[in-house]
Order: structure tokens, then C-alpha cells, then sequence
């Protein structure tokens, strides 16, 4: 989600200059005042690629993995998400070395057979090989971490299917995560043909768009001598990008991107006021063998607390279990692992709960899997 949404960055202005400070002690200059996007058509693969003119942008990869003897039974939870951030520092001086773009990474991996969660994050100054964005098409990396598209094959109505790949690892991770990410559907513009509102004032918003239903393919290799595990799996990926401020009202959002079993693909989210009551709201539904999704109203989704896990690393308290209420139909989403979160404050400031959860109908019955992530409970959510 990565503003709203997903939002998937929660940056303060602190946390970018503590990072730009780290990563180059250059004299900090003034920020480029932020502009907002406007409504335009999403263009291909251009938009696959950076938006280095803009605020904020992510890559946003998530899923469940399985072994695929048992395909049906999902023994992992993964999350692979690149930022970038233009800081507008060093705009005015002409050296390789100024932090102008800031690129960060987080991963993590739900094991539900150990039930516990492993998580790392790193950031780097974008430049001399070791992290960038690139623009035209998806590659972004710091090191030896990266996710990248590839194009593959031409679908029967004419549009190009995609292949992302993806790498992390680290002894945090303990071992390293190699993916490859089908799409199997045509991609879903968010919104209002991929613009996306996030707040009442229209400035507030973002181009956004997300690849439900990505056939995964996984190995996992574990530190130590063990043998590298082959899984397999279904995805979703949300790239969103934007020069959003959260609204002064707004203290952190919910947030959940669903695969469902029958092959639709249900998104939801809200910004909250500090009485957690609702400032915003949106989200789309698109069924299985649709091309086009139907965009929710801010009037039209409910998300209401049902129970509730308190970290013992942070005291923040979070709702692990929702009934949301949408123009598709009600649902209860409920996390597969409560310990689901992540501590990123060594990268972006921030700490968030984002996990693999599942979806069920009115009668209880489990309808799909995805992510559920809420921001602004461990503090009050500065962008």
C-alpha cells in the first residue's frame, strides 16, 4: 500500500534526514516543496519503472508460500518492499555524492510451522552502483538485494504479462529468499484509472496500481548447511507513488490486499483519526475473469476491531482481527500469526504490523489469503 497506502512508507521528515546524514554529511538545503500528483493516464512500461520527480514510491511484493505437495496449506508468509524517497537535499549541488535519492529495503518472513517472524531492513543513498531506482521498467536494489521485472509472454487480448524476480537475504532472515513472480491476471489501476484519493484535500493522493494473483515460485535457502527448500505459492505486488502528506488528522491507516480462492482480488483500506474513527476510506474489488475493478467510495468501507495482540517489544496494541464491510460483501480477516511486527526504525522511522492473514465469508469459511498492515499504533504516524 503501501500513502494511504500502503502506504507502504511511512517516512518521517526526521528519519530522511537522519538517513541522508548517514549516508552523506553533505550541508542539508531546503526541501522541494511537495506538489501533489495529478489524474493521467498510467502509461507502459514507463510506470513500471521509478518516478524520480516525486516524493515517495515503493515496490510492495507479499504472499503466502506452501510446499507444493501440499499446495493448499500455506507454511509461510513473505514481504519484500523497496522505497524510494527523493529527500530534496542537494538538489543545488553539483556532486555525485549528494543524498538526493534515498532507497530503502524491508523483508520478512512469517514461518507459521515455528510461529515467528524474521525481519530485516537496509537503506543506502541511491548512486556508484550500490542502490538506485531505475526508470522505464521495475528494478530497484541496495546490494545484493533487488527486485526486478521481466517481460514475458504477449496474453491473448494483446497485453505484455510480467515476471518479477526478487532477492533478499541476511542472518536476520536467516538465509536468503530467491522469488519469481508470475502475473496471471491483467494489472488493477487503483482508484480512478490508477489515481488514487488518500485524504479529502485532493492533493492527497497517488498513482497507483497492483498485480493481484502472481503465481509464485520460491527457494528458500537456510543459513547453515541445510538443503535450499523449494515453495510455491500466490502473490500480490502494489506499486504506488506520490508526493503525499497524511492529512493533520490522520495518525496511521489499515490496510489489506486479498487474494481470494475463486481468483478475484479484494483491496480495503482507511486513514484514522487519533479516536480511531475513520478520516478516509477506500479500496477496489475486482472478481475472477473481470479486466476492471469496481472502486469503493470513502462512504462505503467499514473496518471494525474484533481482537486485539499487545507486543511485548513496543506496548502497541493492534487489532489482528477485522470485520470489514464493503460494497462486495463482509468479512471477517483474521492474522494466521499475531507476533507479525516490524521494528523499522533503523531505516525508515517507523514501526508497522504487516502479516499473512486470511479472509473469511459470513459463514466462516476461509475464502482467501493475503496481507493485512496497520501503521500508527506504536505512535502517532509522521509522513
Amino acid at each position: 500500500m503501501t500513502s494511504i497506502p500502503r502506504p507502504r512508507l511511512p517516512l518521517s521528515r526526521r528519519a530522511l534526514l537522519r538517513a541522508a546524514a548517514l549516508a552523506a554529511p553533505l550541508p542539508a538545503v531546503a526541501a522541494t516543496a511537495a506538489t501533489g500528483v495529478r489524474p493521467r493516464a498510467l502509461v507502459f512500461p514507463t510506470d513500471f519503472g521509478a518516478h524520480p520527480d516525486t516524493r515517495t514510491e515503493w515496490w510492495y511484493a507479499t504472499g503466502w508460500l506452501a510446499d507444493p505437495a501440499r499446495p493448499r496449506e500455506p507454511t509461510h508468509g513473505f514481504q519484500v518492499t523497496f522505497f524510494r524517497s527523493r529527500t530534496g537535499l542537494g538538489e543545488d549541488i553539483d556532486s555525485a555524492f549528494a543524498a538526493r535519492q534515498l532507497i530503502f529495503a524491508h523483508a520478512a518472513l512469517s514461518d507459521l510451522g515455528e510461529r515467528r517472524q524474521r525481519h530485516d531492513q537496509r537503506l543506502a543513498r541511491e548512486g556508484f552502483g550500490r542502490a538506485g531506482s531505475r526508470t522505464g521498467d521495475t528494478r530497484a536494489w541496495i546490494g545484493d538485494w533487488q527486485i526486478l521485472r521481466e517481460a514475458a509472454d504477449v496474453a491473448a487480448d494483446g497485453s505484455a504479462r510480467s515476471r518479477y524476480r526478487a532477492r533478499v537475504g541476511s542472518s536476520a532472515l536467516g538465509g536468503t529468499l530467491e522469488l519469481v513472480l508470475h502475473t496471471t491476471q491483467p494489472l488493477l489501476a487503483q482508484g480512478q484509472d490508477g489515481f488514487s484519493r488518500k485524504g479529502p484535500d485532493p492533493s492527497q493522493a497517488s498513482h497507483y496500481y497492483s498485480q493481484p494473483q502472481l503465481a509464485v515460485e520460491a527457494r528458500w535457502q537456510p543459513d547453515g548447511p541445510g538443503p535450499a527448500r523449494a515453495l510455491a505459492g500466490r502473490g500480490w505486488l502494489d506499486h504506488e507513488w506520490s508526493e503525499t502528506l497524511l492529512h493533520p488528522e490522520a495518525v496511521g491507516w489499515d490496510w489489506i490486499g486479498m487474494n481470494l480462492d475463486d481468483g478475484g482480488a479484494l483491496t480495503a483500506f482507511r486513514l484514522r483519526r487519533a479516536d480511531g474513527s475513520a478520516l478516509w476510506a477506500g479500496g477496489s474489488w475486482r472478481a475472477a475473469g473481470e479486466t476492471r475493478a469496481r472502486a469503493f467510495a470513502p462512504d462505503e468501507v467499514r473496518f471494525s476491531p474484533l481482537r486485539t495482540w499487545t507486543s511485548a517489544a513496543t506496548g502497541a496494541r493492534y487489532p489482528v482481527e477485522w470485520q470489514v464491510e464493503t460494497p462486495a460483501g463482509r468479512w471477517t480477516v483474521r492474522s494466521l500469526l499475531d507476533a507479525q511486527e516490524l521494528d523499522s526504525r533503523g531505516s525508515t522511522g517507523t514501526v508497522y504490523w504487516e502479516g499473512l492473514s486470511e479472509l473469511r465469508n459470513a459463514a466462516g469459511t476461509r475464502t482467501g489469503l493475503g496481507y493485512l498492515e496497520m501503521t500508527g499504533y506504536a505512535g502517532r504516524l509522521a509522513l
